[in-house]
């Protein structure tokens, strides 16, 4: 009788700690939750190759259309040189509020970002994944979509 007790005891903490893993794992976004402008800014350094490292900014508005594209304008400085910029990507939100996104620059690169969306769905906290960058940013909603701003 007392080892019914102790399994059944340790078959209710399995499931109840496996709940809210569970739910952590989906916290229910999509492509569709990230619509809109939002206003980016990026600082780091750009280490190798070593004909263009240094230090990089970049100021842009991004708008994302809910289906994963996004398209983007603004300016981009490294070295002490600004430069104004157009870009055009693809992105994809997982169902725990994560996801990457590849941006095609005018300037004639790509980069690919890893992301992490808050609990609003309004900002998003953004890391550089090319190798030989550090650059990190984030980019918090202007416009929704529809808004007559956009």
């Amino acid at each position: 009788m007392n080892t019914m007790k102790t399994i059944a005891a340790a078959a209710l903490a399995l499931a109840l700690g496996a709940a809210p893993a569970a739910m952590a794992a989906n916290k229910g976004c999509s492509n569709s939750s990230l619509t809109g402008s939002y206003a980016y800014k990026g600082t780091g350094t750009i280490v190798s190759p070593p004909e263009i490292a240094g230090p990089v900014d970049n100021l842009m508005v991004e708008t994302f259309d809910g289906i994963g594209s996004l398209t983007a304008t603004g300016y981009l400085a490294t070295n002490g040189s600004t430069s104004p910029v157009t870009a055009t990507g693809k992105y994809s939100v997982n169902n725990d509020c994560t996801g990457t996104l590849t941006i095609t620059y005018s300037l004639g690169f790509d980069s690919t970002f890893y992301f992490v969306m808050d609990n609003t769905l309004s900002e998003l906290q953004i890391i550089c994944l090319d190798a030989g960058v550090v650059l990190d940013g984030v980019a918090r909603m202007q416009f929704s979509i529809g808004d007559w701003r956009q």
